[in-house]
């Protein structure tokens, strides 16, 4: 799996993922939080089948508009959160960002341990509440790698005071993560690249979660 880090157009914005299955070309995109010309240079010919969302939040979704209708590509979303897709005061994009959020229905609905399909390769959903309720990771067993949204950062976690966030529900969904075998390369939503390794060792919010 080639897995590229998009940067888009403004600083707000989380990070981007494209993911392409190099033996088929079939991509998705992680996270498309402006649909604009980085976004559109990065996918190229890419064939785009699916819109990964980690969590319902503007700047995570916003540009999922105008991918879905370039690409045709099936937008995934826990049902917990999908209702952000709708409403500019869930997704946090009413208070927080001056353009308007464009309404979006969502295709997929992902829970715990599903499975989706990228070519040949696999990809895992954890649910992982507690940055919003609908929060989930994806994970490429194959390359070892895992797409954390906005549950877990090079040397913290997400907040969890927002309307739908629970610290207890973030520690719960640490621990698994942290309880994974083996190491990862962790791409978060925010921040940058770390290991899941180097996480268990110098992230903060994870050593005073294990005392």
């Amino acid at each position: 799996m080639k897995i590229k880090h998009v940067v888009l157009e403004h600083e707000i914005f989380s990070n981007c993922y494209l993911l392409v299955d190099e033996k088929t070309g079939e991509g998705a995109v992680v996270d498309p939080a402006w649909y604009g010309d980085a976004l559109k240079k990065a996918i190229g010919d890419t064939k785009i089948k699916y819109i990964l969302l980690t969590h319902g939040h503007f700047d995570h979704i916003f540009g999922v508009h105008g991918l879905r209708e370039a690409s045709g590509a099936k937008v995934v979303i826990h049902e917990k959160d999908a209702g952000h897709l709708l409403d500019p005061k869930k997704s946090l994009a009413e208070d927080n960002f001056p353009e308007t959020q464009i309404p979006v229905e969502a295709d997929m609905f992902v829970k715990d341990g599903d499975i989706l399909t990228l070519g040949d390769e696999e990809i895992k959903v954890m649910h992982t509440p507690g940055h919003t309720m609908g929060s989930v990771c994806y994970i490429c067993e194959n390359d070892r790698v895992i797409l954390s949204g906005d549950t877990l950062f090079c040397m913290t976690a997400g907040r969890t005071d927002f309307p739908d966030g629970s610290d207890e529900m973030m520690i719960a969904s640490l621990k698994r993560l942290i309880a994974l075998e083996g190491d990862y390369v962790v791409y978060p939503g925010h921040n940058r690249m770390t290991t899941l390794e180097s996480e268990r060792k110098r992230n903060w919010y994870i050593r005073r979660m294990v005392k």
